[in-house]
């Protein structure tokens, strides 16, 4: 006869079960920059290439994005596939909401970065008014899964628009853009592992200087990815390399599917013990 399980361990089998998010590791960090740049070049190449246009592009991709999402509410567990083919076709939807403002509606790129700056913060306000807590390690129930992909699709959104408003606005080009970004990043992490060192004890891992490094680290990958995507794919005369967007698709997500089928396998990024 199965024992029977005491309170504190139905809790963390209940929390276990519902660890639908990644660990973040280096991993981690790299697929979110594969699935920026994905979004970036596959957009291009579903609008462009293809000859889709952006409406039906932002239709098809939202329609398979809410499938998918579908999907992801409905396991009971983390599954390395099913997150990141969220996140690659909310990249995608996040660049065509952008694009679609940009280019269909003529709003400028300066006035789209300021809306997605103000939607985001009104999500991580509104977040954490109802949780109280916006841990990556704390999405435990349906409804922070809910805010968390909201906020991801804002990130990737607003990431568009701070990209192209460097990159062309601004006429930095995509590679001094994408330094940029970089910097910016490395920049959030020292903070990061400054403040952590200045923590005695490891309770205070979890701290909001490591909730606010995440997601502003989260929102810069976008940009960096972006200009990277751009950078690979267009013309010399535009300040690529020249790839174009299906090669760069192609290998970036080659790439994606490779490290995602050995996280499958190790199991390297799931989350093990209730944060």
């Amino acid at each position: 006869m199965t024992p029977a399980l005491s309170a504190d361990e139905r809790t963390q089998k209940f929390t276990k079960m519902l660890s639908k998010v990644p660990e973040v590791t280096f991993y981690f960090w790299m697929i979110k920059v594969l699935c920026t740049t994905v979004g970036e070049t596959a957009a291009d190449y579903l609008a462009t290439t293809l000859n889709f246009g952006l409406t039906v592009t932002t239709l098809i991709t939202a329609g398979l994005l809410a499938i998918v999402l579908f999907v992801q509410f409905r396991a009971r567990r983390y599954v390395p596939g099913i997150y990141w083919l969220a996140v690659v076709l909310i990249s995608v939807v996040g660049t065509q909401i952008t694009d679609n403002l940009v280019d269909n509606f003529g709003v400028p790129l300066e006035v789209t970065t300021i809306i997605f700056a103000l939607i985001l913060a009104g999500v991580f306000f509104w977040w954490y008014r109802v949780e109280r807590t916006l841990s990556i390690h704390s999405i435990l129930t349906t409804r922070r899964e809910a805010f968390y992909w909201l906020a991801i699709l804002f990130t990737f959104a607003l990431g568009t628009s701070a990209g192209d408003l460097a990159a062309e606005s601004l006429n930095l080009g995509y590679l001094v853009s994408a330094l940029i970004f970089a910097a910016l990043i490395g920049v959030t992490a020292t903070f990061h592992y400054a403040g952590k060192a200045m923590n005695a004890s490891k309770h205070l891992a979890e701290s909001a200087n490591t909730v606010a490094a995440f997601w502003i680290a989260y929102i810069l990958t976008r940009p960096l990815g972006a200009s990277i995507g751009d950078y690979l794919s267009q013309a010399p005369a535009d300040g690529g390399l020249g790839l174009g967007t299906t090669l760069t698709s192609i290998v970036f997500l080659a790439a994606i599917l490779a490290l995602v089928v050995y996280l499958t396998v190790t199991k390297r990024d799931t989350i093990r013990t209730p944060r």
